[in-house]
């Protein structure tokens, strides 16, 4: 017969882990992973309490029925790896058979990654369309200092990857919005280009759509040749506002009437609003820094917070 105190180990060993704060990616995730710790450890206290393992049996840390859950991590396959440019990359992950993520528009999913024996967790946006058959695709910026970066550089073709979700998203409605004002700064653009392909692969949708882009130069842009596929219709512009450029000259002659060089300010942002075709209703993306800066310049051009979205 087993005594109490070595039984108290056995369920000492089941309880489960509190989450270290590098593990909540921070973007308001519903469960958010404190959350999934919380039921988590009410169905152990539960079990303890009655002292029945088997009403543990049903935890799943993860999933292998290769679906995208909120709760659980599934494993996905690295079918691809393309490196755009010297610290961006774009990921294709395998779906099983024909299916989709399904995601709703601007939609994140959270990765999970190991470093060094510590669990991190971020979010990332998909750029592949939500209905996307057989795969997704993910851009990520790999950073000197991250620790997920470290993890992501060391991929290869054929690794397995677990990521959750899908959370968040910007409701869209085709022709809710006149216009829709994008502001994005560097991978920030990622939760733009569903919204932009919805509306370009949408033959009722009229709504017009300015994108400004903020890259440090203009080798740092992402996706050039998608992005320039996409200012072709009829209803969408792009800009380009480039922070560490000093004169458009050097740029293909095509990117040189709709760039701007030095940061997106106050000015600039007040001449783009009042070339708008109509009163735009405004989507963020960036750090936070840039999100904050944002939000002060479209007070200044009398944008109301109720026309604003961040994501």
């Amino acid at each position: 017969l087993q005594t109490m105190s070595g039984n108290e180990d056995d369920w000492l060993a089941l309880k489960p882990q509190e989450p270290s704060p590098s593990q909540c990616c921070g973007s308001g995730c519903k469960p958010c992973i404190y959350d999934v710790y919380e039921k988590e450890l009410a169905q152990w206290e539960r079990a303890k309490a009655k002292q029945d393992k088997s009403l543990l049996m049903e935890k799943k840390e993860q999933s292998n029925n290769s679906e995208l859950n909120p709760d659980t991590f599934t494993a996905f396959n690295i079918s691809s790896v393309e490196q755009l440019t010297e610290d961006t990359y774009q990921y294709k992950f395998e779906l099983p058979g024909n299916s989709s993520l399904r995601l709703s528009l601007g939609q994140h999913i959270v990765l999970r990654g190991m470093v060094n024996g510590l669990e991190v967790q971020r979010a990332y946006t998909p750029i592949s369309p939500g209905n996307a058959e057989g795969y997704f695709e993910v851009l990520m910026k790999c950073y000197e200092a991250g620790l997920m970066s470290q993890y992501i550089k060391t991929w290869k073709k054929g690794d397995m990857v677990f990521w959750r979700g899908p959370f968040g998203g910007f409701p869209y409605r085709p022709n809710k919005h006149g216009e829709l004002l994008m502001l994005a700064s560097g991978t920030g653009l990622t939760p733009m280009l569903p919204i932009l392909q919805s509306i370009t692969d949408d033959e009722e949708d009229e709504t017009f759509v300015t994108l400004v882009g903020c890259f440090r130069t203009f080798d740092k842009v992402y996706l050039k040749p998608l992005l320039q596929d996409l200012a072709r219709y009829w209803n969408i512009r792009i800009f380009y506002v480039l922070s560490q450029e000093t004169s458009l000259e050097k740029l293909p002659w095509s990117y040189q009437e709709n760039t701007y060089t030095g940061r997106l300010n106050e000015d600039l942002m007040k001449t783009i609003i009042n070339s708008c075709r109509r009163k735009p209703f405004v989507l963020i993306c960036g750090s936070s820094a840039f999100n904050e800066d944002m939000s002060r310049y479209l007070k200044a051009a009398g944008i109301e917070e109720n026309s604003c979205f961040v994501f």
